[in-house]
């Protein structure tokens, strides 16, 4: 599957958990349930851009783009995080009033039973969008999968909390509940914003990554070059690495291009575009001859 795959389906699923998490919301009147309904709206906004994002990632660099467009995927993100705390806001908003006015709720059956079918659908979109995302390594499925699941956690709490006031008659607790929902999903929105900027900082890439460039080198090291200053980054689903390759000074142009190009190539197998500096490797110095010891006599 595709990543354009999976936030298509993505798209589809955040439109059917909103049908019925506005059901549940309009059936038993609660907050709580409209405060899940709102962040599934969130859902929607956030992988039909994800989708714009991650189609505009994967178009070919040009000559006012040479690297890429690959940090399109960080703008989705993003693009989310803000999403979410919108929607944040309006729970607050629409809980203190509940608060300041508590009301009973209505059936809870049928309700209850639509919101969880949605997080059942949500669990299984959100475990999708993390593998195809982990494969191709974008941020922008990666981040759409993470809201899923806090979605997830969020409707399994609203049952639970709803399900509580209704059997205990304390209507106030409902609001409550919803303002709770409302913090859990300003963190993930945190987290969203924060690993965005972290990744137009241009970050390095992971360990695992690192390691396939590094053992990539260990391979060419009898054929007479060394490697310094290795420098990586990512940006969206693209990897890039620079590394200097020290030759031996007499070898010709040639020689050094001829390899320069072999371990570029190596290393694209491994996922990721490498730039190589080409830099002659000192020669020794020639060892001056001590002075002879003037404690010791000449030799006759």
């Amino acid at each position: 599957m595709t990543p354009q795959h999976a936030l298509l389906l993505s798209v589809a699923a955040a439109v059917a958990t909103i049908a019925m998490k506005a059901g549940a919301w309009w059936l038993t009147g609660s907050v709580g349930f409209l405060s899940d309904a709102l962040e599934s709206l969130v859902n929607l906004a956030g992988a039909t851009f994800a989708l714009l994002m991650v189609n505009l990632a994967r178009t070919p660099a040009d000559d006012q783009h040479p690297w890429g467009h690959g940090k399109a995927e960080y703008f989705s993100a993003a693009f989310e995080g803000g999403l979410i705390f919108l929607a944040a806001l309006a729970i607050v908003v629409a809980a203190g009033e509940r608060l300041l006015n508590p009301q009973p709720l209505g059936e809870l059956g049928v309700g209850t039973t639509l919101s969880v079918a949605a997080s059942v659908v949500n669990f299984a979109v959100a475990r999708v969008l993390f593998e195809v995302g982990r494969r191709h390594h974008s941020l922008a499925l990666e981040a759409d999968a993470r809201h899923l699941m806090t979605d997830v956690w969020t409707t399994a709490g609203v049952v639970a909390g709803v399900a509580l006031a209704a059997a205990l008659g304390l209507h106030w607790l409902d609001p409550v509940i919803a303002i709770a929902v409302a913090l859990n999903i300003l963190r993930e929105g945190w987290e969203l914003m924060r690993r965005s900027v972290d990744g137009l900082m241009d970050r390095a890439l992971g360990d695992g990554d690192i390691a396939k460039i590094e053992s990539v080198f260990a391979g060419f090291a009898d054929r007479g070059c060394r490697f310094a200053n290795l420098r990586t980054r990512s940006a969206g689903p693209l990897r890039f690495a620079h590394v200097d390759l020290l030759v031996p000074g007499h070898w010709s142009v040639t020689r050094a291009h001829d390899l320069a190009d072999e371990i570029e190539m190596a290393v694209q197998r491994v996922g990721t575009t490498l730039s190589t500096h080409v830099e002659p490797i000192a020669a020794p110095k020639p060892r001056l001859a001590e002075p002879d010891d003037p404690a010791e006599p000449e030799a006759r």
